[in-house]
């Protein structure tokens, strides 16, 4: 049976500051982000085949935007966070 992928990486949660614009009134302002961050194992778990060795050779730590809309600081009218992108490669 192969291992979960997610079986590869540690999981966790991080905020980083975005300048986002808000369509409505139009205010630049400086947003923090939630991101799920997955950062690779040093070593594969111990049931895996070869198969499995393969694809954690290949697997390459990221990141995950977790929110999609926001609200605005001054008009604070909620709108679709744009212009960032939704996966980083670390």
């Amino acid at each position: 049976m192969s291992i979960d992928e997610r079986q590869f990486f540690v999981e966790s949660q991080t905020t980083k500051p975005a300048s986002l614009n808000c369509p409505f009134c139009r205010t630049v302002d400086t947003y923090d982000l939630r991101w799920l961050v997955r950062k690779k194992r040093d070593r594969l778990p111990g049931n895996g085949d070869d198969r499995d060795r393969a694809k954690f050779q290949k697997a390459l730590s990221y990141m995950v935007l977790l929110d999609d809309k926001t609200n605005c600081k001054k008009c604070r009218r909620l709108f679709e966070i744009s212009g960032v992108k939704t996966t980083a490669f670390l």
